[in-house]
């Protein structure tokens, strides 16, 4: 266990109800489970709700660092999902209700939910600021500089350090139960078969964060040559992409895509050989599970975003000014996709010890 220094002054009184604001996706969710974790050591007896997208209810039902949850609608400037501004006064009645004694920004930089998180109506305050972000002027103190550098891990442990919180460790949390692993074999008894097999994932929710199909088709074909049985995945809005890829290959995969949900996805990852996939949420469900994967990450902010197991989860990346990119679809030729060859890959998915030499286009960090 690890103890920081606080650099916040100490919290008022009592701490029995807080609310955690980080409305976000997949994978930025499970770099928050560090930092949720060593929110509930500090304050063991307090009862902690996840504000966030209606997707990780099912997250918080399984995470034992998180209490309660309430669905996000959305607001005005964040991405995420589209904003029904009709939907925030009962949002907001429904929160200020619960009459939280803390309320902590978790989301990021805070130049637009700051104020959105001091509406909460909590006791008090905390999150993150950067030079154009407001702070309540009663709780400034015990906002952290947001960290401009670093994985997304260490900077969100930033807040529960600035906090006096001490650190739980870094390791991420995607608990499977048996309960998952059944209902996985009932939708593909390959799982409990025995039998190699590999999951490959062509999506990202950004085009522009796309390898190429047809080199994840060659990927694909060279590992069922292998002896691997290669799997398909993708939520329900990739089938067509999945479809893409499947044609593109010259071997059967079994195509699994959209018919898993979050919790038998975990399950087929956890039986995985290996992954291989684009820099998106199920890279980081394989860092939560330990299974050897290797990301392609086209345009991300690799430091930021790379699963911190170095030797299981190579990354592999191509420099460019351009990064991190801030399009959905690349307006230029796509070089930090294209850079990366199929080779690179392979040599990826090599055992360390087989590899004769340091690969091209990788950073570990």
């Amino acid at each position: 266990m690890e103890r920081r220094t606080r650099t916040a002054p100490p919290l008022d009184g009592p701490i029995e109800r807080i609310a955690v604001f980080r409305a976000l996706m997949l994978g930025d969710m499970l770099c928050a489970v560090p930092a949720l974790r060593a929110l509930r050591h500090g304050f063991p007896h307090a009862r902690i709700t996840l504000i966030g997208l209606p997707w990780a209810r099912a997250l918080v039902q399984r995470l034992d660092c998180v209490d309660d949850f309430i669905a996000f609608p959305g607001y005005p400037g964040l991405p995420e999902v589209p904003c029904d501004p009709r939907a925030l006064p009962d949002f907001l009645a429904q929160v200020q209700a619960q009459r939280f004694d803390l309320a902590l920004q978790l989301h990021g930089s805070g130049g637009i939910v700051n104020p959105l998180v001091a509406s909460f109506g909590a006791r008090q305050t905390a999150g993150f600021f950067n030079e154009h972000a407001w702070r309540p002027t009663d709780d400034a103190a015990l906002y952290a500089p947001w960290p401009e550098q670093g994985h997304e891990i260490h900077r969100l442990l930033g807040l529960t350090d600035h906090l006096g919180l001490p650190r739980r460790g870094t390791q991420l949390g995607f608990p499977v139960l048996e309960e998952d692993r059944e209902a996985l074999a009932e939708i593909w008894p390959g799982a409990r078969e025995g039998r190699r097999y590999v999951c490959v994932h062509a999506g990202a929710q950004l085009p522009s964060r796309r390898w190429p199909l047809e080199r994840f088709a060659e990927v694909a074909d060279r590992l069922a040559e292998d002896g691997a049985t290669v799997v398909l995945t993708g939520g329900a809005p990739e089938a067509d992409l999945v479809e893409s890829l499947a044609v593109r290959m010259r071997h059967e995969p079994v195509k699994l895509v959209g018919r898993t949900t979050l919790w038998t996805l975990g399950a087929l990852i956890e039986g995985a050989e290996r992954v291989v996939c684009n820099d998106t949420g199920l890279s980081h469900i394989a860092a939560a599970l330990r299974r050897p994967s290797v990301v392609v990450s086209c345009g991300a902010d690799v430091a930021r975003w790379a699963p911190l197991a170095r030797e299981r989860h190579p990354v592999l990346w191509q420099p460019m000014a351009c990064r991190p990119c801030s399009h959905s679809v690349c307006p230029f030729d796509h070089g930090c996709a294209t850079a990366i060859e199929v080779a690179d890959v392979m040599r990826a998915l090599q055992p360390a010890p087989r590899r004769a030499a340091p690969l091209e286009h990788v950073l570990h960090v």
